[in-house]
């Protein structure tokens, strides 16, 4: 029996079903709509081409700060906190607390406290938006930002909020939003990835490389991850004793081998593999020149922050931009170190916040600036956020003196600015202890949905068919709206 024979004896009715480029199912749902196939595409699966509508953002940097900021210290300001600080949280918000599985204080052990912040706070723009002292650069760019206090999760460990941030749900399989993102849009430049991700911080997010992994959707959307210092890419460069025009040939057999595969068997996969191929061998020429911060003048360099040769999140904010302006569709900063539970000095509110604020605060107000002096800020879509919030309750584990706060999915703040956002602007609120959600509450998908939507997609439309059913980023329920208030 030949290959081809056997392939096709292992295929069943879902195979037929699949939105693949020739898949059955998006023939026919095309018939069924009027609407053209998604993927039908013959310029290749990574080709730019444009979305359903005219979108406002090109181009996303998402700047995530791993183990999640408390947002008390940043964003949402509670005076009530602050008279109260200190104080044995009262009655009613015992109760509720009882009833809840909390991830680290013991209430066996003792009745929490509320803790105010010991940070000031100021208005900052003609939007009047409160910043704390923490933030001094940033703040000088409030009204470019768009501030949501109502964010609220359904999780509250690290490895499952940031699953459900960025694939929609909290457990592993899923494609993740860059995937998404560039699997929609394709990439602006054949010589880079389209999706690629930075981590500092020492050390890779909670969620691990699943947050940009591509799931099942097809892999060449997966996100490359880059390095600031050393080798942009591991494996990037040629071996010891293996020259360009050596690798030429050699991609040019595994090019002809992987089209008689293609031809026998069919698999869409095999066309991503060469496309990856080819990919990986223009990378070597465009990627160490798009990663080498030391092109950029020194006024710039310094306005970031950035070391050259460095690992560092000042040097990936210039590398976000870099990317960008080259054409890459969606760039991902990690920067571990926010998970603030004042156990130790490490991790505590006197001292590890205003440390780490130091390190993102300068060079995220030099992307925002940079941006705009480019032109580039009103097509890209730069988000700022943890995985979720911080207690209004001093975490004072195993009678710690230091001052932190526990992980809490109830509510938190994060920020978008440029790509069709309206700047200036807070939406939501939380109460007057900031433990819940006061107004315009805002869930994952409904900012997920929002993405889409500022990029051109129906957050509801784009799907992709998958073990029977049509996958969304969203989800397959219909709580993912786009926040209204938000969009330009």
């Amino acid at each position: 029996m030949d290959a081809q024979r056997q392939f096709l004896q292992t295929i069943t009715r879902r195979h037929f079903l699949r939105d693949s480029q020739v898949g059955l199912g998006t023939l026919a749902m095309a018939g069924l709509t009027g609407t053209p196939t998604p993927r039908a595409r013959a310029d290749g699966p990574g080709a730019a081409h444009s979305p359903p509508t005219r979108g406002r953002a090109k181009h996303v940097i998402y700047l995530h700060m791993a183990g999640s900021p408390p947002q008390h210290e940043l964003f949402d300001y509670k005076p009530a906190l602050i008279r109260h600080n200190m104080k044995q949280c009262p009655d009613d918000l015992l109760a509720i607390l009882q009833k809840e599985r909390l991830p680290f204080i013991d209430l066996k052990a003792r009745r929490p406290k509320l803790l105010g912040t010991p940070y000031r706070f100021q208005p900052h723009g003609d939007s009047g938006t409160l910043i704390s002292e923490l933030l001094p650069h940033l703040s000088k760019h409030a009204d470019k930002l768009a501030v949501i206090r109502s964010m609220h999760t359904d999780q509250f460990n690290h490895a499952p909020a940031q699953l459900l941030l960025y694939t929609g749900a909290a457990q592993f399989g899923g494609a993740s939003m860059g995937s998404w993102i560039t699997w929609g849009l394709g990439s602006e430049n054949a010589n880079l990835p389209a999706f690629v991700v930075l981590i500092s911080g020492g050390t890779d997010p909670s969620g691990g490389k699943s947050l940009w992994g591509s799931g099942f959707l097809p892999s060449i959307h997966q996100g490359v991850q880059c390095r600031s210092s050393g080798d942009p890419i591991l494996y990037v460069s040629n071996p010891r004793g293996l020259d360009r025009t050596v690798r030429r040939r050699s991609l040019d057999a595994l090019r002809t081998l992987n089209e008689l595969e293609l031809k026998r068997i069919g698999d869409p996969e095999t066309r991503t593999r060469i496309s990856q191929y080819e990919l990986a061998f223009r990378m070597q020429m465009s990627v160490p020149e798009v990663m080498d911060v030391t092109r950029e003048p020194k006024h710039v360099q310094e306005s970031y922050g950035a070391t050259p040769g460095k690992a560092s999140f000042a040097n990936n904010c210039l590398l976000a931009r870099r990317l960008v302006e080259q054409g890459v569709r969606y760039v991902q900063l990690f920067d571990w170190g926010w998970d603030m539970h004042g156990t130790a000095a490490s991790n505590d509110l006197m001292t590890a916040m205003p440390k780490k604020c130091g390190e993102v605060d300068k060079p995220i107000a030099a992307l925002l600036g940079d941006l705009k002096q480019r032109g580039l800020l009103d097509e890209t879509l730069v988000i700022w956020s943890g995985e979720f919030g911080r207690t209004s309750l001093n975490e004072e584990r195993n009678g710690s003196k230091f001052l932190g706060r526990d992980h809490h999915p109830h509510c938190y703040s994060m920020w978008m600015a440029g790509g069709g956002i309206r700047g200036g602007v807070t939406h939501g609120e939380t109460d007057e202890l900031g433990y819940f959600v006061g107004r315009d509450k805002v869930g994952i998908h409904d900012l997920q949905a929002t993405i889409l939507h500022l990029l051109g997609f129906d957050p509801r439309q784009l799907t992709y068919r998958y073990q029977g059913l049509n996958q969304r980023l969203i989800g397959p329920t219909e709580d993912g709206s786009v926040i209204r208030p938000l969009v330009a």
